[in-house]
Protein backbone atom coordinates (compact mmCIF):
# COMPACT_ATOMS: atom_id res chain seq x y z
CA UNK A 1 0.00 0.00 0.00
CA UNK A 2 0.92 3.30 -0.68
CA UNK A 3 -0.06 6.73 0.74
CA UNK A 4 -1.42 10.33 -1.17
CA UNK A 5 -1.95 13.33 0.88
CA UNK A 6 -4.04 15.80 -0.54
CA UNK A 7 -5.79 19.07 0.53
CA UNK A 8 -9.17 20.22 -2.06
CA UNK A 9 -11.40 22.24 0.40
CA UNK A 10 -13.67 20.81 3.49
CA UNK A 11 -12.03 17.48 3.75
CA UNK A 12 -15.54 15.77 4.01
CA UNK A 13 -16.19 15.91 0.44
CA UNK A 14 -12.86 15.14 -0.48
CA UNK A 15 -12.85 12.15 1.59
CA UNK A 16 -16.19 10.39 -0.13
CA UNK A 17 -14.80 11.62 -3.61
CA UNK A 18 -11.50 9.09 -2.95
CA UNK A 19 -12.79 6.62 -0.97
CA UNK A 20 -15.34 5.43 -3.53
CA UNK A 21 -12.58 4.87 -5.89
CA UNK A 22 -11.35 1.53 -6.36
CA UNK A 23 -8.27 0.46 -5.15
CA UNK A 24 -8.79 2.80 -2.19
CA UNK A 25 -8.04 0.76 0.87
CA UNK A 26 -8.51 3.22 3.18
CA UNK A 27 -8.96 7.47 3.88
CA UNK A 28 -8.87 9.52 6.53
CA UNK A 29 -9.59 12.78 6.97
CA UNK A 30 -7.14 15.98 9.02
CA UNK A 31 -4.47 18.68 8.97
CA UNK A 32 -1.18 19.18 7.26
CA UNK A 33 1.10 21.54 6.15
CA UNK A 34 1.04 23.91 9.03
CA UNK A 35 3.26 24.41 12.60
CA UNK A 36 0.98 23.28 15.00
CA UNK A 37 1.23 19.80 16.43
CA UNK A 38 -1.73 17.99 17.01
CA UNK A 39 -4.28 20.23 16.08
CA UNK A 40 -8.06 20.77 16.86
CA UNK A 41 -10.68 21.49 14.13
CA UNK A 42 -11.27 24.49 16.24
CA UNK A 43 -7.87 26.00 16.14
CA UNK A 44 -7.53 24.47 12.40
CA UNK A 45 -10.70 26.74 11.52
CA UNK A 46 -8.53 29.54 13.29
CA UNK A 47 -6.66 30.25 10.52
CA UNK A 48 -3.78 30.40 12.40
CA UNK A 49 -2.28 27.30 12.45
CA UNK A 50 -1.02 27.00 9.13
CA UNK A 51 -2.32 23.92 8.49
CA UNK A 52 -4.57 22.58 5.42
CA UNK A 53 -7.68 20.10 6.01
CA UNK A 54 -6.64 17.33 3.72
CA UNK A 55 -7.22 13.54 3.42
CA UNK A 56 -4.94 11.14 3.39
CA UNK A 57 -5.82 8.01 1.06
CA UNK A 58 -4.25 5.00 1.44
CA UNK A 59 -4.41 3.11 -1.85
CA UNK A 60 -2.75 -0.07 -3.67
CA UNK A 61 -0.99 1.12 -6.82
CA UNK A 62 -1.27 -2.78 -8.09
CA UNK A 63 -5.32 -1.33 -8.60
CA UNK A 64 -5.38 2.37 -9.02
CA UNK A 65 -2.60 4.71 -10.18
CA UNK A 66 -1.63 7.74 -8.24
CA UNK A 67 -1.93 9.64 -11.41
CA UNK A 68 -5.59 8.73 -11.18
CA UNK A 69 -5.52 9.97 -7.79
CA UNK A 70 -3.83 13.25 -9.25
CA UNK A 71 -6.68 13.07 -11.98
CA UNK A 72 -9.57 13.10 -9.54
CA UNK A 73 -7.89 15.79 -7.10
CA UNK A 74 -8.03 17.82 -10.43
CA UNK A 75 -11.90 16.90 -11.41
CA UNK A 76 -13.02 17.60 -7.54
CA UNK A 77 -12.34 21.33 -7.07
CA UNK A 78 -11.63 24.27 -8.16
CA UNK A 79 -7.44 24.57 -8.11
CA UNK A 80 -7.34 28.06 -9.17
CA UNK A 81 -9.08 29.46 -6.11
CA UNK A 82 -6.55 30.95 -3.25
CA UNK A 83 -7.03 29.96 0.30
CA UNK A 84 -10.54 28.87 -0.60
CA UNK A 85 -13.32 26.53 -1.90
CA UNK A 86 -16.63 27.68 -2.60
CA UNK A 87 -18.10 29.52 0.50
CA UNK A 88 -15.44 27.77 2.69
CA UNK A 89 -12.55 30.65 2.89
CA UNK A 90 -8.88 30.44 4.78
CA UNK A 91 -5.51 28.93 4.17
CA UNK A 92 -7.22 25.17 5.62
CA UNK A 93 -9.42 25.19 2.33
CA UNK A 94 -6.18 25.44 0.46
CA UNK A 95 -5.65 23.20 -2.84
CA UNK A 96 -2.49 21.07 -1.69
CA UNK A 97 -0.77 17.93 -2.68
CA UNK A 98 1.42 17.16 -0.06
CA UNK A 99 3.64 14.69 -1.92
CA UNK A 100 5.70 11.21 0.02
CA UNK A 101 8.32 10.20 -2.62
CA UNK A 102 10.36 11.90 -5.49
CA UNK A 103 7.89 9.88 -8.06
CA UNK A 104 4.89 11.53 -6.57
CA UNK A 105 6.42 15.11 -6.98
CA UNK A 106 7.21 14.67 -10.04
CA UNK A 107 3.87 13.47 -11.23
CA UNK A 108 2.11 15.96 -9.48
CA UNK A 109 4.45 18.26 -11.28
CA UNK A 110 3.56 17.17 -14.74
CA UNK A 111 0.61 16.44 -13.65
CA UNK A 112 -0.51 20.43 -13.16
CA UNK A 113 1.29 21.35 -16.14
CA UNK A 114 -0.98 18.90 -18.49
CA UNK A 115 -4.45 19.98 -16.26
CA UNK A 116 -3.33 23.90 -16.64
CA UNK A 117 -5.05 24.38 -19.86
CA UNK A 118 -8.28 22.99 -18.90
CA UNK A 119 -8.27 26.32 -16.72
CA UNK A 120 -8.78 30.23 -17.75
CA UNK A 121 -6.84 30.96 -14.37
CA UNK A 122 -3.75 29.77 -13.11
CA UNK A 123 -3.57 26.89 -10.84
CA UNK A 124 -2.69 27.94 -7.15
CA UNK A 125 -2.42 24.14 -6.05
CA UNK A 126 0.95 24.08 -3.71
CA UNK A 127 2.85 21.00 -4.52
CA UNK A 128 5.26 20.52 -0.98
CA UNK A 129 6.62 17.35 0.63
CA UNK A 130 4.49 15.77 3.08
CA UNK A 131 4.54 17.36 6.36
CA UNK A 132 3.40 15.16 9.39
CA UNK A 133 -0.30 14.07 9.25
CA UNK A 134 -2.81 14.28 12.52
CA UNK A 135 -5.46 12.77 12.20
CA UNK A 136 -9.26 14.81 12.52
CA UNK A 137 -11.24 14.01 15.63
CA UNK A 138 -13.57 11.10 15.21
CA UNK A 139 -16.86 12.88 14.31
CA UNK A 140 -14.65 14.19 11.04
CA UNK A 141 -13.91 10.72 9.71
CA UNK A 142 -16.76 9.38 7.59
CA UNK A 143 -18.94 12.62 8.27
CA UNK A 144 -20.86 12.10 5.17
CA UNK A 145 -21.36 8.56 5.24
CA UNK A 146 -22.44 8.46 8.88
CA UNK A 147 -25.00 11.44 7.99
CA UNK A 148 -26.30 9.29 5.14
CA UNK A 149 -25.11 12.11 2.51
CA UNK A 150 -24.07 11.52 -0.66
CA UNK A 151 -22.17 14.75 -1.08
CA UNK A 152 -21.74 18.15 0.69
CA UNK A 153 -20.40 19.91 -2.71
CA UNK A 154 -21.25 23.28 -3.84
CA UNK A 155 -23.38 23.67 -6.86
CA UNK A 156 -21.40 24.49 -9.40
CA UNK A 157 -23.54 27.42 -10.48
CA UNK A 158 -22.29 29.31 -7.38
CA UNK A 159 -18.92 28.63 -7.58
Amino acid sequence: MEKAIFGAGCFWQVEIDFANVDGVTATAVGYSGGHLPSPSYQQVCSGRTGHAEVVEVEYDPARVSYERLLDLFWESHDPTQVNRQGPDVGEQYRSAIFYTTPQQHEAALASKARVQGNFNRPIATEITPAAEFFPAEDYHQRYLVKRGMATCRVPASTR
